[in-house]
C-alpha cells in the first residue's frame, strides 16, 4: 500500500460552515482502504518545545511515528489542513524511509464530505477513547 511517490489528491479546501473554518473535502467517492493523499513531509531536527508555537498545532510527532529522533514532521499538500473528527473519515501512515504521509480512507466516503483525521489517535487508526 505505501507509495513512493507524492500523490495529487481529488479532493478541494472550502468553508466547513462550523468554527473550524476550512476544510478538506472530498471531489468524488472513496472506497475503504483507498489511498486518498500521499502528501511530502518536511522533517524538522528539533525538539516540540523548541518550536515557535504557530507550528506546533501543525506539526507530527515523526519521533513517536518513526523512531527518528529530535524529529517533527510538517505535512505538505493537503496534510495540515485536514480537521479533527473521532471517528475519523481517514487514517494517516507515516513512511519515514521516503518521507511521506499516506492518507487513507478508514470507511467508505462520499463526494462533498468533509475528510478528516483523529488527531488524538495514533497511525492508522481513526476512533480513539478520548476527544
Amino acid at each position: 500500500m505505501m507509495s513512493e511517490s507524492v500523490r495529487v489528491p481529488d479532493v478541494c479546501i472550502r468553508e466547513t460552515g462550523t468554527s473550524k473554518g476550512k476544510g478538506v473535502f472530498a471531489l468524488r467517492d472513496f472506497a475503504e482502504g483507498e489511498i486518498v493523499e500521499v502528501a511530502p513531509v518536511l522533517v524538522l531536527k528539533t525538539d516540540f518545545e523548541d518550536l515557535p508555537v504557530l507550528l506546533t498545532t501543525y506539526v507530527f510527532d515523526w519521533t513517536a511515528m518513526t523512531g527518528i529522533p529530535r524529529a517533527q514532521g510538517f505535512v505538505l499538500g493537503y496534510g495540515s489542513m485536514y480537521n479533527h473528527s473521532n471517528p475519523s473519515s481517514l487514517v494517516y501512515l507515516p513512511d519515514a524511509r521516503a518521507n511521506l504521509m499516506h492518507y487513507v480512507a478508514a470507511r467508505p466516503i462520499t463526494a462533498g464530505e468533509e475528510l478528516t483525521i483523529n488527531y488524538n489517535a495514533g497511525p492508522g487508526i481513526n476512533e480513539w477513547h478520548d476527544d
